[in-house]
């Protein structure tokens, strides 16, 4: 049988994705990129916010139209599955297995039992854990990321090295989705990475709802500086770069090790949310303005190259005027290289649902257009310093037309920052560029893209 598979969400959900994909492949199924081809389809759902919500009810629902007369099976799966399994399950009979999270590690035994022997509605338990609890963590097989089928290309792959969220944050439901975080094993994760990099990959991102906290729940500490040392020593990988980093678990080792390795993209993804003492409180996050103000410093003093960015929410319950003017001036002052906003989300079940003072959405909308006002200005003007700069380029696609080469540099985090729009001067085939890093040099800048000529 065909089988076809839609992914929502992030990163992490992706790799849940891929591991499904290998477990397809490796009992003999067949995987196809188009609906109209399947004979299963498989959607890993994200349940995060309102509008990942919204993204995933509209998926299924456009996919039970088209199971009416074009597939045989439908299967969900993912964050909104373990969230609202009860209702799901009532409302979408369509549907023919919903796989929560927690039930990952009988996840083959469930499809096996709808495939071949299609008694889906035996499988199906009806003791959803509710949104106030903190489900088990599902395992963290290795078997499982070693089997995954690398969906991103031929040049970087995303590595999990962890697996749920322990900050428990009063907006956030990834703890209640996902359970408390849980670290994989260091030669586990180093035994994927060679594996990885024997296929081709040349980048490794390293990914977790929170990377400081790797190590933790297992070593007794943080180890994601050894980490990232351990994982820059394998031949074949020349880019490394971790995604998100909590200021309260950034140390002076892990900048020292960024600093020092030249396989380590100098790139600090560092999710403030907000900087006022007062909402920063609210949001149980374990920073003040001051120390994140000097850790913004240090790194910069260490790493005079570095790039960094960040995530906020505007619109927190009882966030004043004051306390988004004081964000305001933060983002002046800070100058982010990279930055995203996101209005509040009131997500059921989490502590900052039940705030009094919820802002309105009108409120929420203006503020949000206001720092992104900002911001576009501050990357403007950071876009042109680089002017004339040196840089290499891992160059991934050609732009429809042929005029253009299309890749990143180090300081580029696919699908997320800016590409690079390198000039074909005719002197090079496409074959001779296409997956390889090339040197560059910048001579037009647009507010997130950059042009730039063959050196």
């Amino acid at each position: 049988m065909k089988v076809g598979f839609i992914s929502l969400g992030c990163s992490k959900n992706l790799i849940d994705t891929e591991a499904t994909i290998g477990m397809f492949k490796k009992n003999k199924y067949t995987i196809v990129n188009t609906p109209q081809k399947a004979d299963i389809l498989v959607i890993n759902t994200c349940g995060f916010i309102e509008s990942a919500k919204e993204e995933a009810i509209n998926t299924i629902l456009e996919m039970v139209e088209y199971k009416k007369e074009n597939c045989k099976y439908l299967i969900v799966m993912g964050c909104l599955v373990q969230r609202y399994y009860d209702e799901l399950v009532k409302a979408l009979p369509e549907v023919d297995l919903f796989i929560k999270i927690d039930e990952y590690d009988k996840l083959w035994q469930k499809i096996e039992d709808l495939v071949q022997f299609d008694t889906v509605r035996k499988s199906i338990t009806k003791t959803s854990k509710k949104i106030t609890e903190i489900p088990p963590m599902p395992m963290l097989t290795q078997e499982q990321f070693l089997d995954r089928t690398i969906t991103t290309g031929n040049n970087y792959a995303y590595i999990k090295i962890g697996e749920g969220c322990s900050n428990r944050c009063t907006y956030c439901a990834i703890p209640y989705i996902r359970g408390p975080f849980v670290s994989r094993k260091m030669e586990d994760i180093i035994e994927e990475a060679k594996e990885l990099a024997d296929k081709g990959i040349k980048e490794l991102i390293v990914i977790a709802q929170d990377t400081t906290k790797y190590g933790e729940d297992i070593y007794g500490k943080s180890k994601l500086a050894e980490l990232l040392q351990e994982l820059s020593k394998i031949e074949g990988i020349k880019w490394l770069r971790f995604l998100y980093s909590y200021p309260e678990g950034i140390t002076d080792e892990l900048i020292e090790v960024v600093q020092k390795n030249d396989k380590i993209a100098k790139y600090f993804d560092i999710p403030i949310q907000h900087i006022s003492d007062n909402i920063l409180k609210k949001m149980n996050r374990r920073t003040s303005k001051e120390q994140i103000s000097n850790l913004l410093k240090k790194i910069r003093e260490k790493i005079p190259n570095v790039t960094l960015r960040t995530s906020l929410i505007v619109g927190f319950p009882g966030e004043t005027e004051r306390d988004f003017k004081e964000l305001q001036e933060f983002i002046k002052e800070a100058k982010f290289d990279k930055l995203g906003t996101f209005t509040y989300s009131k997500e059921e079940g989490t502590p900052a649902a039940k705030l009094p003072e919820q802002i309105h959405g009108n409120t929420k909308k203006a503020r949000y257009n206001k720092i992104m006002k900002e911001q576009q200005e501050i990357s403007k003007q950071n876009q042109e310093k680089k002017l004339g700069e040196k840089c290499e380029v891992l160059i991934e696609n050609v732009s429809f037309d042929g005029k253009y080469f299309v890749g990143r540099t180090m300081q580029d985090v696919p699908d997320i920052d800016g590409i690079v729009y390198v000039k074909n001067d005719g002197k090079r085939k496409i074959e001779e560029v296409l997956n390889k890093f090339v040197e560059c040099e910048i001579t037009e800048i647009s507010e997130y893209d950059l042009i730039a000529k063959f050196k």
